[in-house]
């Protein structure tokens, strides 16, 4: 059975999509199947894979339930890797779901016949706890959060794990928090380093120890429509991703084992 694996963090800027789409394809480079899904109407993670047509099925035909996920594949540069584009009309959503008949649940329905056809679906949510957000919490079994190393970053966690743990408890009991990726980290910068401190002592083991650097090859890479772990392999923002990767899968199968 696939995991479907939630990036979340209702906070633009922190790295959440650069997050989504590394992570997919280090999963992916490793001999997994994955499916990318981007959420976010904003269409980064999309582009920043390279894909750049319009006209295309997207995630808006998949959360309005006018097509089957097997209708909106796109298959991608990476091998492994398929991705379910955004487009803008997914914006619109919002207010079309408000409509609808069990609109909590129409994105699991919709996924709940796929999830064994990939080891892992990524989900690239919208920087808002909307309507959109909370289906993709409501089909996830997992949600890992980027944490931009910043003081603002940090006061909204507490939001986002409070929202996190409402939804565990009203419409998926078997949501867990995977765990925090520390991102856009700056050793030199001492409210960085305060920040990753604060982090690591409240929420302990939940807390990755890869974390992703400020790095200039992964800012430059979706100019490029390539994953810094394709643009430049050998920088420093490919590495941690990589890193973060190992560290991910140690993580779950630990949960088979256990």
């Amino acid at each position: 059975m696939g995991r479907i694996i939630a990036i979340a963090n209702q906070k633009g800027g922190v790295g959440k999509t650069t997050t989504a789409v590394n992570l997919a394809t280090a999963l992916a480079a490793v001999n997994n199947k994955i499916l990318l899904i981007d959420m976010d109407p904003q269409s980064n993670a999309t582009t920043g894979l390279g894909i750049y047509q319009q006209n295309l099925n997207n995630s808006y035909d998949l959360i309005t339930q006018s097509k089957t996920l097997a209708e909106i594949f796109t298959r991608t540069q990476i091998p492994g890797l398929t991705i379910i584009p955004s487009h803008i009309d997914l914006a619109g959503a919002e207010i079309e779901l408000v409509q609808m008949q069990n609109r909590e649940f129409i994105l699991k329905e919709s996924l709940s016949s796929y999830k064994n056809m990939f080891d892992y679906i990524i989900v690239d949510c919208p920087p808002s706890m909307g309507l959109v957000t909370l289906n993709v919490l409501v089909a996830a079994d997992g949600v890992l959060i980027p944490l931009q190393c910043e003081y603002y970053a940090l006061e909204g966690l507490g939001y986002l794990l409070n929202s996190i743990g409402k939804i565990k408890k009203n419409y998926n009991k078997n949501l867990e928090l995977i765990g925090i990726v520390l991102t856009m980290f700056d050793k030199r910068n001492t409210l960085c380093q305060s920040v990753a401190r604060d982090v690591y002592a409240h929420m302990r083991d939940k807390v990755f120890f890869s974390v992703i650097p400020r790095n200039v090859k992964i800012s430059e890479s979706p100019s490029h429509g390539r994953p810094v772990l394709i643009y430049d392999v050998k920088s420093i923002g490919a590495y941690a991703y990589m890193e973060l990767a190992k560290e991910f899968l140690k993580k779950e199968n630990y949960k088979k084992e256990v």
